[in-house]
Order: C-alpha cells, then sequence, then structure tokens
C-alpha cells in the first residue's frame, strides 16, 4: 500500500513542498507547525490492498441508483415524522420509517460480496464493521416501554428483541455469521470518522499478514428519537435541507445508509482474476484531544491527518484530482474544512459533498464517501455537491457531475471528539 522507505524518509519537507508550494507564508506556517507534532508510526510495508466488492444502500437507493441520482443533482431528503412526539424534520430514510440496523446490514453485506465474484463460505475472511449508533433506536424503544408504564412488570423478559443482539459489536458478528469466517471480527467506532477508521483497520490486518481478504465498512440507522433530540438541542439540524458550504446553510440532516467493501490483496485478487475498483492508497488518523462537538479550529491535527495519508501514499497535493469532503453543511464544520482545503490544495482542487443528496449517515458516512469516490474513477466523472446555490467559500465545488480524468482522490472524514480520517484511493 504504503511506498517502501524507512519512516525517517518520509518527511513532512515532502509532503509541505508538495502541499503549499509558493502559496504563501501563512500556508507554510500552518502546514510546518503541524509538522512539528507529527506522530512517528508510519507505516513502511508494500503490500498493496485492493476493492473488490462494493455494496451500498442509501436513502437514494443501492450503489448503482445512488450513484445515478447523485450524478442528476437528485437529494432524497424529504420531511418525514417517523415519532409522533417529535415534528418533521428533513429526514433521509431509505424507507418510509426508520430501517432495521439487521436488515440494512444482511443486505448491503450479500450485495458486496456478490459484486466481489467470491462464493461463501470464506472461512478465513476477516470483519471489520462499525458503527457510531448501533441498536441505539431499539434500546430506545426497550427503554420507552420500561419507563412509560406501557407494559406489565418483567415483560420487558419477554420481548423478542434479545438485549445480546443489541450490542454495538453486532453488525459485524452478523457479517462473520454469514461468511462463515472464523478470523478477526472487529467493529470499531470513531463517531463519524468510523467508516475510514473501519477501512483503515482492514488493511492493516491485511498488511500484516493477518487476512488476505477482509470485509469492511459501516452501517447505520441513526434516525431515532434520542438523536434528534440531541442535535436539535445542539441546534445543529436543519429545518428544510442540507446544503454543504452554501451560504445558507442550516445545518446537517439525518441520514440512514451503509456501505460495505471487500479489500483483498492486490497478489490475491490478481490471482483470481478479481474486477478491482480500486487502490486504498495512504490513510491518516488523528485526534484534536481537544472538544467534544467541535473541531479545533487551527486545523493541526486535521491538516496531520491529511498530510500523514499523502505522505504514506507516495503523492503530493498536486496529485490528488478530487476531494470528496465530508461537507456536514453545518456552520462550523463547513468553514473550518473549507479552511484546510484552501490551505493544504492552494491549487484549487476539485470539491464536493454528497450529504446534500443522502443526508449525513454519522458513523456510515466515510463509508459511503468511500463508494462514491471508486464510483468517480470507474466512470471518470465527479459527483456534484448536491443542494450548493451559492458558495460562501473559495472552493472549486463541482456544482454539476463533471467528466475528468480521476487518477487519485481524497475522502475525509470528521468526528465528534476530535477525530479526523483521511483516505487516498487510486486508479489500478
Amino acid at each position: 500500500m504504503f511506498p517502501h522507505r524507512s519512516a525517517r524518509s518520509l518527511s513532512w519537507s515532502a509532503f509541505r513542498k508538495g502541499a503549499v508550494g509558493d502559496a504563501g507564508s501563512d500556508r507554510k506556517r500552518a502546514v510546518a507547525d503541524a509538522g512539528s507534532h507529527r506522530c512517528s508510526l508510519l507505516y513502511n510495508l508494500t503490500v498493496k490492498v485492493v476493492v473488490t466488492g462494493i455494496g451500498l444502500i442509501s436513502a437514494l437507493g443501492n450503489l448503482e441508483q445512488s450513484w445515478e441520482r447523485l450524478l442528476k443533482g437528485k437529494s432524497a431528503i424529504e420531511l418525514h415524522q417517523p415519532f409522533a412526539e417529535l415534528p418533521p424534520l428533513p429526514l433521509g430514510i431509505i424507507d418510509s420509517q426508520p430501517v432495521d440496523l439487521t436488515r440494512l446490514t444482511n443486505q448491503v453485506v450479500e450485495t458486496a460480496v456478490k459484486s466481489s465474484g467470491l462464493t461463501l463460505p470464506l472461512s478465513e475472511c476477516g470483519v471489520v464493521i462499525g458503527s457510531s449508533r448501533g441498536y441505539q433506536g431499539m434500546l430506545e424503544k426497550l427503554a420507552k416501554k420500561q419507563l412509560t408504564g406501557n407494559s406489565q412488570p418483567n415483560n420487558l423478559e419477554k420481548d423478542s428483541s434479545s438485549f445480546i443482539d443489541l450490542l454495538p459489536h453486532q453488525p459485524a458478528i452478523l457479517t462473520a455469521n454469514y461468511i462463515g469466517t472464523k478470523g478477526t471480527v472487529l467493529a470499531p467506532m470513531a463517531a463519524c470518522a468510523t467508516g475510514i477508521w473501519a477501512i483503515a483497520r482492514a488493511v492493516e490486518l491485511i498488511e500484516v499478514g493477518q487476512c488476505q481478504q477482509v470485509i469492511a465498512g459501516a452501517v447505520e440507522s441513526p434516525i431515532t428519537p434520542l438523536s434528534i433530540t440531541g442535535f436539535r438541542k445542539m441546534g445543529a439540524l436543519a429545518q428544510t435541507g442540507a446544503y454543504p458550504f452554501d451560504c445558507s446553510r442550516e445545518g446537517l440532516v439525518l441520514g440512514e445508509g451503509a456501505a460495505i467493501f471487500v479489500l483483498e490483496s492486490g497478489e490475491f485478487a490478481r490471482q483470481r482474476s478479481a474486477k478491482i475498483y480500486g487502490e486504498i492508497r495512504g490513510l491518516g488518523l488523528t485526534n484534536d484531544a481537544s472538544y467534544g462537538n467541535a473541531p479545533d479550529l487551527n486545523g493541526k491535527s486535521a491538516m496531520l491527518a491529511i498530510a500523514q495519508c499523502l505522505t504514506r501514499s507516495g503523492l503530493s497535493a498536486e496529485d490528488i484530482d478530487y476531494v470528496h469532503a465530508h461537507g456536514t453543511a453545518t456552520e462550523l464544520n463547513d468553514r473550518h474544512e473549507a479552511n484546510l482545503i484552501q490551505k493544504i490544495f492552494p491549487q484549487k482542487v476539485a470539491v464536493s459533498s454528497t450529504k446534500g443528496a443522502t443526508g449525513h449517515t454519522l458513523g456510515a458516512s466515510g463509508a459511503l464517501g468511500a463508494a462514491f469516490c471508486l464510483m468517480a474513477i470507474e466512470h471518470q466523472v465527479l459527483p456534484p455537491c448536491v443542494g450548493l446555490n451559492e458558495s460562501e467559500f473559495d472552493l472549486d465545488l463541482v456544482r454539476y457531475a463533471r467528466q475528468s480524468q480521476v487518477e487519485n482522490v481524497l475522502c475525509l472524514s470528521f468526528g465528534f471528539g476530535g477525530q479526523n480520517a483521511a483516505l487516498v484511493l487510486s486508479k489500478v
């Protein structure tokens, strides 16, 4: 995955030269400051990791439907009132009511395996599937039965929903059972950075030789009374829709979705003549160690995640053809992210966020973003920033589907707790 070189030779100065060029002392200082906090752990392994299968479900539909509607600038966000005790809100709902996480997981994993051309069982395949909310909706229902007195004493013990079946790692366990693996099963959680974090852990399993194949990604069913109430209390929810990077953006819109990938070592995929959607070229993971619900506005650790990702991939900022932004359409995130992109990509790389079409799928958002990046590579088309009318920022925002030469793409995720994740995907 990463060029074979010593950790010492992975210099920040090489990245800084590629990232800022002659853009000015402010940009140089910002990136150099981040470099002084460089993490010492840098990979020097040479194993190529590729994507051979993709499964995706969003409010737009399956992978093909989502991509087609996205390129047309369509949005699946509509006003819904899934809970009588709460007012209607714009939401990205897959069906008319909040989706069942078990069914969503089964569908998307089955699709990913089918698209890879693999046959079950996969007894040595790894599994890394995360979720930031897990079965929160079901747990809220169980708690409500107990607290409101709508059930007889001890009735919860007779409820068909077993507490064990609602543990946070259950989607990963369901997947392991489905593919028949005896291998490593992990269930990471890093707020909205969960999807990229899961891909990173899967890549590590392949790089160190633990697995030759890993099913990885994230699933999310975040539309619950507690999630809606919590985000409303924060003032983070939009009232009409999601408009990333727009002057009139209102906030985020919750959306349901999942994206799962089949990852394999390049050699293993070559031996079985598998279709390859792209290569996992580089990864960067950092934390702000600052605020729980807001990014560190100096951007140092976020820039460090991008720098790690580019350096480990052996690419400079000029090599990136497209940035799939986190782009939540909140006031703070979009300003923070736009500043990062302007500092690291002064040459104005193409940028878009797809949350105006799907809604914010929280822990699954990075995985959905990675899937759309792979579609951009396959079709050589950049997806538009749905919901954008008038940009607040000096960025090359993709307003309509754009034919373009797409070799290397960068996918970004930023999560509560200061989680920063960056992923480079490349054409093979």
